[in-house]
């Protein structure tokens, strides 16, 4: 992808996607959030085993979408490794441990009556 192309949301989607099922990532959830947001198009929700695993996945994640689509993402969390924040302009990823994920329970917020949007 050429500089003046910019990567489409879907596209931006489809690469998160692959990167979180090649690093074995968990219980991925995408929630389309067109019409319903103005920050982003799309939201992936995902697990990692460990706070070594979630630090894994979000640092790959982030530098296989700046190779591949040229885009630069914003993290947060990496440094503890519970929830990390990966901001990807038009998909924001969040990736947790387990039992953070539990916790905050993001789905139940974004998801309508408990519907569920697995990705894998």
């Amino acid at each position: 992808m050429t500089a003046s192309e910019q990567a489409t949301s879907e596209q931006i989607l489809a690469a998160v996607l692959a990167s979180l099922d090649d690093d074995k990532a968990e219980d991925i959830v995408q929630i389309p959030l067109r019409g319903k947001s103005e920050m982003a198009d799309f939201m992936v929700i995902a697990s990692g085993r460990s706070t070594r695993q979630v630090a894994a996945i979000s640092e790959k994640l982030a530098d296989r979408l700046k190779q591949e689509l040229g885009v630069l993402c914003k993290t947060e969390g990496a440094e503890v490794g519970d929830w990390v924040l990966i901001d990807a302009g038009d998909v924001i990823v969040h990736v947790f441990r387990p039992e953070v994920r539990e916790f905050y329970q993001l789905e139940k917020m974004w998801l309508p009556g408990g519907v569920s949007a697995k990705a894998n």
